[in-house]
């Protein structure tokens, strides 16, 4: 079996060793499709990005290149599937997806498992990942993301080594990380408890000290794990001792008691949305040169050729989507665990528009109530109601709409921004997704108090945990506006946010959220296995 490795040279090898790639144009190429593994990339994408100046012959080289390729790999590696091709590759082919199940794998492993694992993870890398398309913009993203993560691995594996007892072999280590990232905080915390724990409290405090000068020439304060363990080492508080310091294990603890009492709202985004718009965008002729975000594409397709063909388009597309996903499966498990602890059913969040949740509280007979928002048509800016086995129903007065929906009863799923409508008419079919969509969404100061009035209770007075946000998605900015307006929410609340850049961690502070830094599928195994021994 080839593997394909990025994260250094680019690089392909079979077992008999090395295979000769060819020049820079199809190294680019294969660079460009590893990227998109499994998925089909136009032809026209791959000719705007092997080419800043584009010439009349770049399609016939872009297939000769293809050609090339097919015969270093073999023609069933490299697959033609309008518009362009797909490489036909499994993620453990590919380095950089083995170093992600790697590093996803280690978050929920033991002490000595984690660091067996984050070692094998950081043994796979030869390099800075994609170094010799430092230079591409269609490279740099993705460079980016898999170096940033793999700063994530080296930290988690001293922080692990400083668990197990290591704390002065890492010293000079996470000196160097220190010093090579001044306003990175979580090294800083590193070194500070390695430190520490190697008996040198006086050079722990001086490390603080450094940082916050650093940060204080920017005008910023540390952050609060940062200052937390500052007053705990003046304290000389026993738990700096021994035991990993980490405030994620602490928040997998209260979590899950929250959980299990009953009062965590789940948000669930949108999955998806940038190959969503990539596969808008060659449907439908969106011009190359513009942005490929979801929404601006949305808008394109509305407006030049009306939203009858998207909402098709898009029915189709999420009408398909229905195999719930890992976090969908421990979402769907949760009604059986909180009856058997007396307590209320979940209300589950959502800016996703496909069936998959519904489909995997069907797989395991459990029922649920859905509430959704209506975009478009004569019940435009309400919600409808569907409860299992009946039709769906117009919420017209939302203040009295309580005995309908209740937690004691079953679980209640609230799709903000619309859905795929299942049945065969698609009346209450709707969409939030079109720029337009959104600033009409902004503008109707009614929409907050359209939700009925048992569930906008239940939003006032619940820990959230939002999973699978990013930051340049508009649904998070938009569900924050409208549930939150400018105020922090009112419990503890966490996103799981892998590999959180320095925009996205400052976002959820503004709203006093913590960040858990894992892989969402990663992380709700964790919670489910420590759900099995809540008493």
């Amino acid at each position: 079996m080839q593997e394909f490795r990025i994260l250094g040279p680019l690089e392909v090898r079979s077992e008999e060793g090395p295979i000769p790639l060819g020049g820079p144009r199809q190294r680019a190429l294969l660079a460009a499709l590893l990227l998109r593994a499994g998925r089909v990339v136009p032809t026209e994408q791959l000719v705007d990005e092997l080419y800043a100046e584009p010439p009349k012959t770049a399609t016939t080289s872009v297939q000769n290149a293809v050609v090339a390729l097919r015969k270093a790999l073999g023609p069933d590696v490299l697959v033609t599937r309008p518009p362009g091709y797909v490489l036909s590759v499994s993620p453990e082919q590919i380095d950089a997806r083995r170093f992600e199940q790697l590093l996803a794998d280690a978050r929920v492993a033991s002490a000595d498992g984690r660091r067996a694992l984050l070692s094998q993870a950081l043994d796979l890398w030869r390099g800075p990942a994609l170094a010799e398309f430092a230079f591409e913009d269609w490279a740099q993203t993705e460079a980016r993301r898999l170096d940033e993560l793999h700063l994530v691995a080296v930290e988690e594996r001293i922080a692990t080594d400083v668990e197990l007892g290591r704390a002065a072999d890492v010293v000079p280590e996470v000196h160097s990380l220190v010093a090579e990232h001044p306003l990175r905080e979580r090294p800083c915390e590193l070194l500070m408890l390695a430190l520490y724990r190697a008996g040198r409290h006086a050079e722990a405090l001086a490390v603080y000290d450094a940082h916050r000068a650093a940060l204080d020439d920017l005008g910023l304060e540390p952050g609060e794990a940062v200052r937390k363990l500052q007053a705990s080492i003046l304290r000389h508080e026993a738990g700096l001792k021994s035991g990993r310091n980490g405030g994620d294990r602490d928040a997998d603890a209260e979590i899950v008691r929250a959980i299990a009492a009953g009062r965590v709202v789940p948000v669930l985004g949108l999955d998806g949305g940038a190959d969503l718009a990539t596969h808008l965008a060659a449907a439908f002729g969106y011009p190359s040169d513009r942005a490929h975000d979801l929404a601006r594409v949305s808008q394109y397709v509305a407006t030049m050729n009306g939203s009858g063909p998207l909402y098709d388009e898009l029915h189709r597309r999420f009408e398909e989507a229905v195999e719930p996903q890992p976090v969908h499966r421990f979402l769907a498990a949760l009604p059986r665990v909180l009856r058997e602890r007396g307590a209320p059913h979940q209300l589950i969040v959502s800016t996703r528009y496909d069936l998959a949740l519904e489909r995997a509280f069907e797989e395991v007979g459990e029922e649920v109530d859905v509430v959704t928002y209506v975009a478009t048509g004569s019940s435009r800016g309400k919600f409808w109601h569907r409860a299992p086995g009946q039709e769906p129903c117009a919420i017209d007065v939302p203040n009295t709409y309580a005995t309908e929906l209740s937690l004691d009863r079953r679980t209640i799923l609230l799709k903000l921004h619309g859905a795929v409508d299942p049945y065969p008419e698609r009346e209450w079919e709707s969409f939030v997704i079109t720029e337009d969509d959104y600033i009409d969404y902004l503008g109707r100061s009614d929409v907050a108090s359209s939700v009925p009035v048992a569930l906008a209770a239940r939003l006032r007075r619940s820990h959230f945990l939002f999973i699978g946000y990013e930051m340049v998605d508009w649904n998070l900015r938009l569900v924050m506006h409208r549930v939150w307006g400018d105020r922090p929410v009112a419990y503890r609340s966490w996103a799981v946010d892998p590999a959180p850049t320095p925009l996205e961690t400052a976002f959820w502070r503004r709203f006093e959220i913590d960040v858990l830094d894992v892989e969402p599928d990663a992380y709700v195994e964790l919670l489910a296995r420590r759900l099995e021994g809540v008493a």
